[in-house]
């Protein structure tokens, strides 16, 4: 029995790599191999097996973790919408444009505040392209330099909470756990903080670095331009672009953290904050309002389809013995904790090169989750060292997606091999990072209540 789960498991993914769409591979392979199974072999899998199944769909549906999901989607489409992004580069590129590697440094704090308040890495990644890479190509910044910098910081929204990423992990983690070892989101938000904030202060060490040693790579602005910039109520645009983005901030991440409100409750008032500061923008129109509720429905419509199919392949996973199976392959092994820590996080790096992060939470967590059981290994940690090792999937090619987002907005001289080169240093900080929080796990509780 455990082998035929290894096999199905081994079919689904090979499928996935060959371009099937994942939500009907991961469901429709799975019941189609599980008939198969039950007429060659009754005695393993019964019909009746599957009486459970509806059932375990709409215990999935009702989860009120998962709610989160559709209000944070809607707010941070809604929050691209506004135009706050725009405003936040422009006077991050008048405050440090003057010094060398200013423009980039810009980029990346934006990155992070973009990240702690929308989480959409594509709407980040698009919005920054649009707007910073013509302005550093101008300026003379070496244009992998430049591309590395908006492909990387985009990707903060996957680490930085309130992240989409965060929420499907919670949620995996703690249905795979059987009862044990639970996960719930907002211990997961406050255990991110620290590992997000110190990867965006690697990226700034790194453009400093690069613009010390290579000046030419990252010039600085003329103080005639930056002045030029400026116009009357500079203060007051500094202020106002600033503030409406940390009061967001403060509305979702201080009421999960404080206990005021859940997490779904916070994406609540995140998704009414950020139609609020898009009427205070005067942006908000009938369209707009359209544009994102259709959005907002594509992209959930993906995830829960997606989740619908994960939950139909962990009920026949496990209907075949194959959670048991992996642990007693794995006892009988006789690998250590830590050995087979890195070997799981090998193996989601390497297939991050191919499919993406939602598909490896819902292949994978169900499957390695009850192994980290047996280990008594701490799951809240495990799911910190899966999200940042899943962040780097948006940046390996030859799939990541903030690559295919940043070439869409990339002006003709900006070529794929200059994007690949240019996010190779920021895969590797992340590694190093990686690294880090395995050898000095402590680092996660720093903010944790």
């Amino acid at each position: 029995m455990g082998i035929l789960a290894i096999i199905l498991f081994l079919l689904i993914f090979a499928l996935i790599l060959r371009g099937f769409p994942v939500a009907f591979t991961l469901g429709g392979v799975s019941i189609l191999f599980a008939l198969i199974v039950s007429f060659i072999f009754p005695d393993i899998i019964r019909l009746s097996d599957f009486f459970i199944l509806p059932f375990r769909f709409m215990g999935t549906i009702t989860n009120t973790m998962l709610m989160a999901v559709p209000l944070f989607i809607f707010m941070g489409i809604m929050l691209e919408k506004s135009g706050l992004a725009e405003s936040l580069l422009e006077t991050m590129a008048i405050l440090f444009g003057k010094f060398r590697g200013g423009l980039a440094i810009s980029v990346v704090i934006v990155g992070a505040l973009l990240a702690a308040s929308t989480g959409i890495v594509g709407a980040t990644v698009i919005t920054m392209g649009l707007i910073s890479l013509p302005t550093m190509l101008k300026r003379g910044y070496k244009p992998e330099l430049a591309a590395g910098v908006i492909a990387s910081s985009g990707t903060l929204g996957q680490i930085i909470p309130p992240s989409v990423v965060l929420i499907l992990l919670a949620e995996q983690i703690s249905s795979s756990t059987r009862g044990k070892n639970l996960v719930d989101v907002g211990s997961l938000f406050q255990a991110a903080i620290l590992p997000g904030f110190c990867l965006v202060f690697c990226y700034i060490m790194y453009i400093v670095f690069v613009s010390i040693i290579k000046p030419e790579w990252a010039p600085a602005m003329p103080d005639e331009e930056i002045q030029a910039m400026k116009g009357p109520g500079f203060t007051g645009r500094v202020i106002k672009a600033f503030l409406l983005p940390l009061l967001l901030i403060i509305a979702v991440l201080g009421s999960i953290f404080q206990g005021i409100a859940s997490p779904t409750e916070a994406a609540a008032v995140g998704a009414m904050g950020a139609t609020l500061l898009t009427i205070l923008q005067k942006k908000f129109t009938r369209e707009v309002l359209q544009q994102v509720m259709r959005q907002t429905t594509i992209l959930c419509s993906m995830v829960f389809f997606i989740l619908l199919g994960a939950t139909t392949f962990t009920l026949v996973f496990r209907i075949l013995g194959g959670d048991e199976y992996l642990i007693e392959l794995i006892t009988s092994a006789d690998l250590s904790p830590h050995l087979f820590l890195a070997m799981v996080m090998i193996i989601i790096f390497i297939v991050g090169f191919f499919i993406d992060f939602i598909e490896i939470i819902f292949i994978f967590v169900p499957v390695i989750t009850p192994v980290f059981d047996i280990y008594e290994i701490d799951m809240l940690w495990i799911g910190i060292l899966m999200a940042l090792n899943l962040q780097t999937s948006f940046l390996t090619p030859p799939f990541g997606f903030s690559l295919f987002y940043l070439k869409g907005v990339a002006p003709k001289e900006v070529t794929t091999k200059m994007i690949y080169r240019g996010i190779l240093p920021y895969i590797v900080i992340q590694v190093v990072l990686l690294a880090l929080i395995i050898i000095f796990p402590e680092l996660i509780y720093i903010f944790k209540n």
